[in-house]
């Protein structure tokens, strides 16, 4: 089988933009075991049957950031995490832009306080476009470095 010669090679780890919300360089694992993606949110309200507002937890360290958000979810879903417990999870269509590929795609509204990584890429917003490459990060997105005390 022949390789797809327009996928993008990406590292496991990606800063992504969600240029919608006014969200940019969230760090992000690019996890083809994960089918769907998902966001780090604090909490949410479903307003009615097509609006859901919540609060983003874009960046955790040195210094928590965070921003709300209200847009219309796409659907409710069950979703199996790696803690095996099914739940119930929001999902919301948003433009992602990795590198300098801007698509849209669904993402999952779910608490990851004490993971690494702010957001998590499934393969569904991965295919056809990136191909991962586990051995390394910051492929499309280097990773900007910082003076001591600034953000």
């Amino acid at each position: 089988m022949e390789p797809n010669t327009t996928q993008t090679a990406a590292g496991w780890r990606e800063k992504i933009d969600l240029p919608e919300w006014g969200i940019r360089r969230v760090r992000a694992k690019l996890d083809t075991g994960a089918r769907s993606s998902a966001i780090d949110v604090a909490q949410y309200e479903i307003i009615d049957d097509q609006r859901v507002r919540f609060e983003i937890v874009y960046r955790d360290r040195p210094t928590r950031k965070t921003k709300w958000i209200e847009t219309q979810y796409s659907r409710m879903t069950n979703v199996k995490p790696s803690s095996g417990e099914p739940q119930s999870r929001v999902m919301c269509k948003t433009t992602f832009r990795i590198g300098d590929q801007e698509f849209e795609s669904e993402i999952g509204l779910v608490c990851r306080k004490g993971m690494l990584c702010r957001m998590l890429i499934g393969r569904s917003a991965l295919a056809d476009r990136f191909v991962v490459d586990s051995s390394r990060k910051y492929i499309v997105s280097p990773k900007v470095l910082r003076s001591k005390g600034m953000d």
